[in-house]
């Protein structure tokens, strides 16, 4: 008998073994995408995702390429972090049609910054990148884990606007000096633009008309042939133009020899130092890419009525930086342009970039010795069209006559990034989201509330002038969470809605159903309030509470001097229960 129970217990325990195991392996695979719609994929979707790979990497071949040379390193950099992270993103991301790659914000922050550390040494410029795209993606599973993907938040749109355009223009005048084939630089958009107008004597015509042809037939192209990779054809005219005619010796920087084969694995440096020197870039990095990345994927979930896991977004940043970051690459996110090129071109799912990935492994294993003789002047052209289109001038019109505030904020972004540079100007940005929201959440509205009608509803009366009050009450509305430095400002607030109250005040009630949370300080202040309006004789009442409120609240004792706060009294219920006595004395009068 004791045998059968022991074989029993065992059987028992193996069973909850292998359900939390299940339990367990169920959980880990709900991160990885790719594991719960690659089992439902449709034969059909095969073709699209082909065409739309290719049609991908087309674009992004020349793209990366150019936006390696803003970064400061050679162009099969740009094309390896395609490769490597575009397989690693295609795993985790949640979205269908998000593609990833470098960006021109994100190429221009590294340039900037690693610039100074490494001083001229490729080398170390390559080690400091690696390390920084290393960082970036400890930085990305940091934030999943604590859940802070709406970090994106802090940035309102008007910043970003501003910020983006002045990206925009400090990329495009590191650019310039190509289209002209002059030697020139500077630290920042006004330096560059002086040190460019100063050695515009110098200018190469023939260089400058080629990279005019060309863009414009990028303009061109973007006109008759929208979402498609128009750059490609172009990048082939250039390549067979300067290999077949004797243009080359007009003076072309050409892009030099691509070396053959996959990009390789490598251990990025782990110095303490190192990672010091390049955490400042590898945060603002995070934070620009994670906003790249959520603002594509949104854009284009809405037009498709799909949902995006924002949360999710971390977990795919993170793994395709962190493969980058070992495989002679740089920081990638996700971008609008490929996303663009990506869901015009029919992708059903990130199957998509695995075939972009493949594709670009093709060229860069077979055709690799093809690129040699592409002049840097079309790589600037690609950029500047590219970067071009963050410039929304209608945008900044239509805030304009929204929200001068707004636009000015908008302004200030565009300033702080043309005079400081990328990566001081989104830490600037940052800074004045949070000034901006700390702002407004410090000097709360503190709303007088009146019945609408004979209804039991009740509004602000300063903008529904004919809600009525209630004789001898006075209801307030606190429009913020309650938090140690807008707690006495609040109480002024509140001080002042009561003096402007004609007649004797026997009831306050405080509508907290718009304060989300209350802090110490603020439960403090209103536990001394309850105190003082004892002390006038005036009753109070807390209704419409949230939990979280309701739960400090009673814990600092503030129940026992008013009574229950509670969650099912409405402002209606503490006016009648007043009317009818229940709270000091009442005339009986029915409301």
């Amino acid at each position: 008998m004791l045998a059968i129970y022991f074989n029993a217990s065992l059987n028992w325990l193996q069973l909850i073994v292998d359900m939390e195991r299940k339990s367990f392996m169920a959980n880990l695979l709900s991160y990885i995408p790719i594991t719960q719609w690659l089992p439902k994929y449709k034969v059909g979707f095969i073709r699209w995702d082909l065409i739309a790979g290719i049609t991908l990497a087309s674009f992004v071949l020349p793209e990366s390429m150019a936006y390696a040379t803003v970064a400061g390193l050679p162009t099969y950099y740009g094309i390896y972090s395609c490769i490597v992270g575009s397989i690693l993103f295609a795993f985790f991301t949640s979205s269908k049609q998000l593609a990833v790659g470098p960006t021109s914000a994100i190429s221009l922050m590294v340039a900037s910054t690693i610039g100074l550390l490494a001083m001229g040494n490729g080398d170390r410029w390559i080690e400091l990148v690696a390390l920084t795209a290393l960082i970036v993606a400890l930085l990305c599973f940091i934030a999943f884990i604590f859940k802070l993907s709406s970090l994106v938040n802090f940035i309102s749109e008007s910043i970003l606007i501003g910020f983006k355009a002045g990206a925009a223009l400090s990329i495009i005048s590191t650019q310039l000096p190509k289209f002209f084939s002059v030697e020139a630089g500077g630290r920042n958009f006004i330096e560059r633009i002086n040190s460019l107008l100063l050695h515009l004597p110098e200018t190469n015509f023939v260089v400058l008309l080629f990279g005019s042809i060309a863009l414009l037939l990028l303009l061109i192209g973007d006109k008759f042939f929208p979402g498609k990779p128009v750059s490609l054809p172009i990048v082939i005219a250039s390549i067979a133009v300067l290999s077949f005619t004797k243009l080359s010796a007009f003076g072309f920087q050409l892009t030099g020899k691509i070396p053959v084969g996959l990009p390789r694995f490598s251990i990025p440096s782990l110095t303490f130092s190192d990672m010091e020197s390049v955490f400042e870039l590898a945060a603002a990095c995070f934070l620009m890419g994670y906003i790249e990345t959520i603002s594509a994927a949104r854009s284009f979930a809405l037009k498709r009525n799909e949902t995006i896991n924002s949360r999710q977004e971390l977990l795919s940043m993170g793994f395709a930086n962190l493969a980058t970051s070992f495989s002679s690459g740089y920081v990638v996110s996700g971008g609008l342009s490929q996303t663009t090129v990506n869901a015009q071109s029919g992708a059903k799912t990130p199957i998509s970039l695995i075939v972009c990935s493949a594709a670009l492994s093709i060229i860069i294993l077979f055709f690799a010795g093809l690129l040699k003789n592409l002049p840097e002047v079309i790589l600037a052209v690609i950029v500047v069209h590219a970067v071009s289109q963050l410039i929304k001038i209608k945008e900044l019109k239509r805030m304009y006559r929204l929200s001068k505030t707004e636009f000015w904020v908008a302004i200030f972004a565009l300033l702080t990034v043309l005079v400081f540079g990328i990566l001081k100007g989104v830490m600037l940005s940052v800074l004045l989201s949070l000034i901006l929201l700390i702002r407004r959440i410090s000097d709360p509205h503190v709303a007088v509330l009146g019945r609408i009608g004979d209804s039991h509803h009740f509004s602000d009366i300063e903008f529904h002038s004919d809600n009525i009050l209630v004789d001898r009450v006075v209801i307030l509305r606190i429009e913020a969470s309650i938090l140690y430095f807008n707690a006495e400002d609040i109480l002024q607030k509140i001080h002042e809605k009561m003096e402007l109250h004609e007649g004797k005040i026997e009831l306050l009630i405080l509508d907290l159903s718009t304060a989300s949370y209350v802090d110490i300080a603020g439960s403090k202040m209103l536990l001394q309030f309850s105190d003082e309006l004892k002390r006038k004789k005036i009753s109070l009442r807390i209704v419409e509470a949230l939990f979280d409120v309701r739960s400090l609240l009673r814990k600092l004792g503030l129940e026992n001097l008013i009574g229950h706060i509670s969650r099912k009294v409405s402002i209606n219920d503490a006016i009648v229960d007043f009317f009818s006595g229940g709270l000091g004395k009442g005339d009986g009068k029915k409301v």
